[in-house]
């Protein structure tokens, strides 16, 4: 009888510890979630949407100026700027007034030729301003030269060691891909970039948007550290707007082709499906069901 008497107490025991476990698992992970990010309403977003090249163009020179330090993108090369869909395609256009054939970034309004990578000037000049070490064809060494449009984009860090090394243990990671890897995507990697509040925890940033809430990389952005020729404002929150709009197409550079083609597949089922019924109607008119 002792023992039975002391079995409601074992239980009872049992059961504040779990709850307690239960609790102390809640604090943990209440303290390490992530806010939700901001929703912005990017060109981009619909299911017609499009980029805005001259974003994409204003974010490719924040990459190049402030993220390009410490991040590399391993699945772009420069070709890959002047390629049909790309934010520095070129075209040739004939003006109307002298008759001339004239070159021009971006998709005329009508008629235009597209000029193949090798021969865009946009492309080389961006190339050509990247030092690619390669081997010498005549002695055999390692030399640098000048960057070609079909070099992919240069790593800041020849290895991960060094990157880590260069920045505190923590590895940057590449950004080729880096909206469709974070969950949220675009919004994910805007709200990051603005999401610093000033809080350090030893050498971390506190920045609300990132699991766990303390970030190894510090705020990479500030005011009029990069200068934009087509007027747009110089500002934390345009840069991070900018970049985002950027990585967005370095992940998915063929994603208005894709949604072109999604809407002509979906016309011509609507068509078929169509079709479909007047034939139904038509051969089974006669008959009662």
């Amino acid at each position: 009888m002792a023992k039975r008497k002391g079995l409601p107490k074992m239980l009872r025991a049992l059961s504040a510890a779990a709850i307690a476990a239960i609790a102390v698992a809640g604090v943990a992970l209440a303290a390490g979630a992530a806010h939700h990010p901001e929703d912005h309403p990017f060109s981009f977003d619909s299911p017609v949407g499009n980029y805005d090249m001259g974003q994409v163009q204003r974010g490719f020179q924040v990459y190049q100026q402030v993220c390009a330090a410490c991040h590399g993108m391993d699945n772009l090369a420069y070709r890959h700027l002047g390629e049909e869909g790309g934010p520095f395609a070129a075209y040739r256009v004939r003006d109307h007034e002298t008759g001339e054939m004239t070159m021009q970034i971006g998709r005329p309004a009508h008629g235009g030729s597209f000029v193949a990578v090798t021969d865009n000037p946009w492309v080389r000049a961006i190339a050509s301003e990247a030092t690619i070490t390669d081997i010498d064809p005549n002695s055999g060494q390692p030399a640098d030269r000048p960057g070609r449009p079909s070099d992919h984009f240069r790593n800041p860090f020849p290895n991960e060691i060094a990157a880590r090394a260069s920045n505190g243990g923590a590895h940057p990671p590449d950004l080729s891909s880096i909206t469709l890897a974070r969950h949220g995507g675009a919004d994910y990697i805007r709200s990051l970039l603005l999401g610093y509040d000033g809080e350090m925890q030893g050498t971390l940033y506190h920045n609300p948007y990132f699991p766990g809430g303390y970030i190894a990389m510090p705020p990479p952005l500030n005011p009029d550290v990069v200068l934009y020729t087509d007027g747009s404002p110089t500002t934390v929150e345009q840069y991070a707007t900018d970049v985002t709009a950027f990585l967005q197409w370095a992940a998915d550079p063929h994603m208005e082709q894709r949604k072109r083609t999604g809407l002509v597949v979906l016309g011509f089922l609507l068509a078929l499906s169509a079709l479909l019924y007047l034939a139904y109607k038509q051969v089974w008119r006669g008959e009662s069901h």
